[in-house]
């Protein structure tokens, strides 16, 4: 396939435009506070709730489902990678994940205080849909850009994706702020009619990606056992990433800060709403001003990575974390609280989308086990939120206080800063160091 096609660039885009209300919607805003709501309700104010038997608190149970269903992806996605790679297969298996996704969300229009157990589990669901489409996604950049393209291309699917999912939650927004408008009277109807939509969007814009990308990114002699060949596609697709010294040492550096940066983002609005006591209007809007500053966020490191390179641009946006980790354990009002938001906004994006152009960098050129290689990379985030949603969780369960889960988080993050230093960056290259520049 040509690359740098803008047609199909523009393509590959759009479906940064579809997934990304999920991350907003579901993730980061409206299913969060909604499903505090629910939860307390269901518990009677006590905020415990019995999920099949077992008592515990629903700020730990949301950090345990995101932990749970990450963990599960973690360990389907390297199967499904190394077979799309063998068979050709890679848009099938991502349309799979998609349509997975984006149903779920559908049914969590029937959530209530109910249904919470089966709603978890749904929502769980749309987590694995989401996560294991993103891989696939992934793996097309190095197919449809040249190497020093990578930065902008990525970052353009990033800020499509903030933009998109923008023009969603402000319907959305204005559906919980003023129900008497479209004549809604029941009170959780809003929320519910905006997981509906998050489903039918993504499904709906996702058919333009899947349109214009290849069907077959390469295809081998077909063999009837695909799982069997599927692991030795991985296996051999491993022994060529241990070759690889400077994209292992920054695969660890990458799991390590994501661990942090990807707990932020699942975790934010449950802090502002049950440590900060803040109303559902506020947060909501305190996501919709992280999506518009990540815009910006996303182009601004895309240019910082041009005349400093990459790993030093991410040890940057790494650093900029530590004072965010920082600034929000002594948060204690609502306005301290949109600083730090805005602040979030400007690095989140940017640091996940120079990750994404740094690793494809990184990556053997010429390579076409993309979605294998793009797999250890997945699967190295996943993990990631597995341990770090995890270390939150458990760390409140513990100390009652999810102050102290963010003090874990800045420690996290210290120890990715670390790491990234680790890595020669393009500059160093330039001086004689043979291998290319990340």
């Amino acid at each position: 396939m040509q690359k740098n096609d803008p047609k199909i660039i523009n393509a590959w885009c759009m479906y940064d435009w579809a997934n990304s209300v999920h991350a907003l919607v579901i993730v980061s805003s409206i299913f969060p506070v909604y499903f505090s709501a629910a939860a307390l309700n269901a518990s009677g104010g006590t905020g415990l709730i019995d999920f099949f038997g077992l008592s515990i608190k629903s700020t730990v149970l949301f950090s345990y489902t995101v932990s749970a269903s990450f963990l599960l992806t973690a360990l389907l996605i390297p199967i499904c990678t190394a077979i799309a790679d063998f068979t050709g297969y890679k848009k099938r298996f991502m349309k799979f994940f998609c349509y997975l996704g984006s149903v779920s969300c559908m049914l969590l229009f029937f959530f209530t205080k109910d249904t919470l157990n089966f709603s978890v589990l749904i929502f769980a669901l749309s987590l694995i849909g989401w996560s294991g489409s993103i891989v696939f996604y992934d793996s097309y950049l190095p197919e449809i850009a040249t190497e020093e393209n990578y930065d902008r291309v990525s970052a353009k699917g990033f800020s499509m994706g903030y933009f998109g999912s923008v023009l969603l939650l402000v319907f959305n927004l204005s559906m919980v702020l003023f129900p008497s408008f479209y004549g809604i009277t029941d009170k959780g109807m809003p929320a519910r009619i905006s997981f509906f939509t998050v489903g039918v969007w993504w499904i709906l814009f996702a058919q333009i990606p899947f349109k214009y990308l290849p069907s077959a990114n390469k295809g081998k002699a077909q063999v009837e056992n695909w799982i069997f060949s599927g692991f030795k596609e991985l296996v051999k697709v491993y022994g060529q990433l241990r070759e690889q010294p400077y994209l292992a040492k920054f695969l660890l550096a990458f799991f390590v800060y994501t661990m942090g940066l990807r707990t932020v983002m699942y975790v934010a609005t449950i802090f502002g709403s049950n440590e900060l006591k803040l109303p559902s209007q506020s947060l909501i809007i305190t996501v919709l001003l992280i999506q518009l500053v990540g815009i910006a966020g996303s182009y601004l490191f895309s240019w910082l990575s041009s005349k400093i390179g990459n790993i030093y641009a991410l040890m940057i946006g790494v650093a900029i974390w530590i004072g965010i980790c920082a600034g929000a354990y002594y948060t204690t009002t609502a306005g301290q609280f949109y600083i730090v938001a805005c602040a979030v906004g400007m690095v989140m994006g940017g640091i996940q989308s120079l990750s994404r152009a740094t690793y494809s960098k990184l990556i053997p050129e010429n390579t076409i086990d993309t979605a294998s290689f793009f797999s250890f990379y997945d699967v190295t985030e996943k993990i990631a939120i597995v341990l770090g949603t995890f270390i939150y969780g458990t760390v409140e369960q513990i100390t009652g206080s999810m102050r102290n889960s963010i003090l874990a988080l800045l420690l996290i993050f210290i120890i990715g800063l670390i790491l990234l230093s680790r890595i020669p960056s393009q500059k160093v290259y330039r001086f004689g160091l043979q291998t290319k520049a990340n």
